[in-house]
């Protein structure tokens, strides 16, 4: 006996014929850089030393798992943050990120620089952050966000808030979200996992 599945009825990974191009996927998303705070969104924003005085931060690898859906589909990530640290040097690097800003007071000034460089527009741009020196970046981009601890006035000026608290895979989130808005999730899904298959 042979079951036919409804479009969005299959299981993840199984093979489909109207699984879409990337080049097609990636037209259907208005969004064409996405920009992150560091801590409070990729961190739960304590701080942490040892008794050298040495800095740790701890990050969730489900976020860094969000960087391979956007890589898939060729749309860069930029880490913008105002603090300047070896730790988010190394996380970046592992991760492959194709911008990072560290000891930045500006990032709007930042971001804009970068769109043109780029040659998109703000609208263009999806922005997570949690805290003041974020607010002018949650106004200004085409889609923002902010983890659920993030204070109220600061989530107020994001577009969604989020489910997930910082630090507990609030990017990971934030880049579902994205693409689940513009109806891309899955064929997105599909696409990265034949690269394991």
């Amino acid at each position: 006996m042979i079951v036919l599945l409804e479009r969005g009825q299959n299981k993840i990974g199984s093979k489909r014929n109207s699984i879409r191009r990337l080049k097609d996927i990636y037209d259907m998303i208005d969004i064409k850089l996405v920009v992150t705070d560091i801590d409070g969104v990729w961190t739960d924003g304590g701080l942490y030393f040892d008794n050298q005085g040495n800095e740790f931060k701890k990050f969730n690898v489900r976020d860094g798992a969000a960087t391979l859906l956007l890589r898939t589909l060729k749309i860069p990530v930029c880490i913008i943050t105002g603090k300047d640290t070896e730790i988010v040097k190394n996380r970046a690097k592992s991760l492959k990120i194709d911008y990072l800003y560290q000891g930045i007071d500006n990032k709007y000034s930042k971001i804009k620089d970068l769109c043109e460089k780029l040659n998109i527009k703000m609208s263009q741009v999806a922005y997570i952050g949690d805290d003041f020196n974020d607010v002018k970046m949650l106004r200004a981009a085409g889609i923002s966000a902010s983890p659920s601890n993030a204070s109220d006035y600061i989530k107020k000026e994001a577009t969604w808030t989020l489910e997930s608290k910082g630090g507990e895979g609030a990017f990971r989130e934030f880049v579902e979200k994205i693409l689940q808005h513009f109806g891309v999730l899955d064929d997105t899904v599909e696409k990265l996992l034949e690269g394991y298959s």
